[in-house]
């Protein structure tokens, strides 16, 4: 398990508009071994979520967090990554992306 603190930024709003809002970290991964998809839980406010987390080529890091709906900027979050579910790609359509985000995010929640 690998755990990553951060304050929730304001990202580019990309996960929002596809229909998974995502709180973006104030974090970054120095090595590019972690870039990929991830299941694991996110802590906020002291409620434990499964979360659906995200490390891209750049180390920035983003969370989709089941069953969380409020607006979180400036607070701390915790991420615990747990399992690896996929390498982290570009896809060549909205509708590829949404249907694997899909897929991901039934993994993280049976996790």
């Amino acid at each position: 398990m690998y755990t990553i603190t951060g304050k929730v930024i304001k990202g580019d709003g990309y996960g929002k508009k596809l229909g998974f809002p995502t709180v973006n970290l104030d974090a970054q991964i120095e090595s590019k071994a972690l870039s990929g998809v991830y299941g694991g839980k996110a802590i906020l406010d002291d409620v434990v979520y499964k979360a659906g987390i995200v490390i891209n080529d750049a180390g920035r890091i983003e969370a989709h967090l089941i069953g969380y709906s409020r607006d979180a900027y400036g607070r701390e979050v915790t991420l615990q990554i747990n399992k690896f579910l996929r390498e982290y790609k570009k896809f060549n359509t909205e509708q590829k992306l949404i249907a694997q985000i899909k897929k991901d995010l039934i993994i993280c929640s049976q996790a």
